[in-house]
């Protein structure tokens, strides 16, 4: 199942997309078969997963901000750390993308929109949504199946 494109989707290589959903759709499946308290926990780990935005702001800021105090406590010549980073994230905000975005999507960083996915398929399969959640009696892998579709219906 593949996740519809956002800004930073659509800037991401496709193999690189492709191995972040088939490594969704593993987490789903690999949950099927397990128990709620472990689907709570799960859902619970996915609230505070970091997204690729917060990972950029977060860096961009003490970067900015590093190079700021450096400049000026240190040396003027420090000034340009921010001169270069905050347009590449005035780049992201207008674009969704910048030259970091490559490198944390191949290190597995998500967007908001692709840990959300996995977290409503985990609550559509613990039985949240009762018109979404599988029913019968079929293989974890499966029921993985049926809640991931719900979720990106």
């Amino acid at each position: 199942m593949k996740l519809p494109k956002d800004r930073v989707r659509a800037h991401t290589a496709p193999d690189v997309n492709e191995e972040i959903d088939a490594s969704i759709e593993r987490n789903i499946e690999r949950m099927a078969a397990r128990r709620e308290p472990a689907i709570a926990r799960r859902i619970a780990e996915l609230d505070e997963e970091w997204d690729v935005e917060r990972y950029l702001e977060m860096n961009a800021s003490a970067l900015a901000l590093t190079g700021t105090l450096l400049g000026i406590f240190v040396n003027k010549r420090f000034l340009a750390i921010p001169c270069i980073v905050l347009p590449f994230l005035f780049q992201h905000a207008v674009q969704g993308w910048c030259p970091p975005i490559p490198f944390l999507r191949r290190r597995g960083v998500r967007t908001r929109k692709e840990i959300d996915a996995e977290k409503y398929a985990l609550k559509a399969l613990r039985g949240d949504f009762s018109d979404a959640a599988p029913t019968g009696t079929v293989g974890s892998r499966d029921r993985g199946r049926q809640a991931w579709r719900a979720a990106n219906a």
